[in-house]
């Protein structure tokens, strides 16, 4: 296995987990010859069980006949850099999480028709920009029965380093793309909107019709200003979570997990 100690900060062959931007990792002109970076064996291995290959790992000393042992051995031909936690620290700016970092090819994106093809619940992710959210909203999407996750061009990428890490890798388990037509359009594929907003005419969550809908989008906005007024108002159903305590909102992490539980498909249609 083709294993480098590195021992220059400076050197070109680790300069893609030291010196790029998340915006030219992701290379939106040419997103299938995009990279991102997976943290942690457990994540990498989710990761590459979904089907992304792996370019290179950058690997605390320990690890590599330890915890990364068993992906190093299924790819002999990938570069490993190794060197001490501390160097590697300097290196990339922040601790290591479990030691590892891998960098990753993209993989082409399915259309919004396509993954949506056959669901009955999708999450769709309006203007959210802060990763630990996004993280936390496609680990509860996996976890409770969301078919696919729309996001649109606004939002923070979900392959960002750490929304992969906050997600626990669920961001390579459920299906995911890229929305760029008004959120009407899921109309003319079957879905009743739901926009997560506090508004006059907003019904509570638990409303039975709609636990009926076959098909929803449930919408989830922007971490201070919530959704915009005209993606409420073109929305068919506009849903509150009810507050206790003079409450008036959760975060969009936390709202997203109990709209996924309450809103979830349960085989019935009116």
């Amino acid at each position: 296995m083709p294993i480098v100690t590195v021992n220059d900060l400076e050197s070109p062959e680790v300069s893609i987990y030291s010196a790029l931007t998340e915006a030219q990792l992701r290379n939106r002109l040419d997103p299938e010859r995009g990279i991102f970076i997976a943290e942690s064996p457990k994540v990498i291995r989710v990761a590459i069980n979904a089907g992304y290959t792996p370019l290179s790992m950058l690997c605390e000393e320990r690890h590599i006949a330890g915890d990364a042992a068993d992906i190093i051995a299924r790819f002999p031909e990938m570069p490993v850099y190794t060197g001490s936690r501390d160097l590697l620290a300097r290196l990339t700016g922040y601790k290591l999480t479990r030691g590892v970092l891998c960098a990753m090819r993209r993989k082409p994106l399915p259309s919004p028709v396509e993954i949506c093809s056959g669901a009955h619940r999708v999450a769709v992710i309006d203007s959210v920009v802060d990763t630990t959210n996004i993280g936390a909203i496609f680990r509860s999407a996996a976890a409770l029965g969301i078919d696919a996750v729309l996001l649109t061009p606004t939002s923070c990428d979900p392959l960002n380093r750490r929304a992969v890490r906050v997600s626990m890798g669920t961001v390579f388990q459920i299906p995911w793309t890229w929305i760029d037509q008004p959120l009407t359009s899921l109309n003319e594929i079957g879905f009743k909107t739901v926009a997560m907003a506090l508004t006059d005419r907003s019904i509570s969550i638990d409303d039975p019709q709609l636990a009926r809908e076959p098909r929803l989008a449930i919408i989830l906005g922007t971490e201070g200003d919530g959704l915009a007024e005209q993606t409420i108002s073109e929305a068919d159903y506009t849903v509150r979570i009810p507050m206790a305590h003079g409450v008036d909102s959760l975060n969009v992490a936390a709202a997203s997990a109990v709209a996924f539980w309450q809103l979830r498909y349960n085989g019935e249609s009116c």
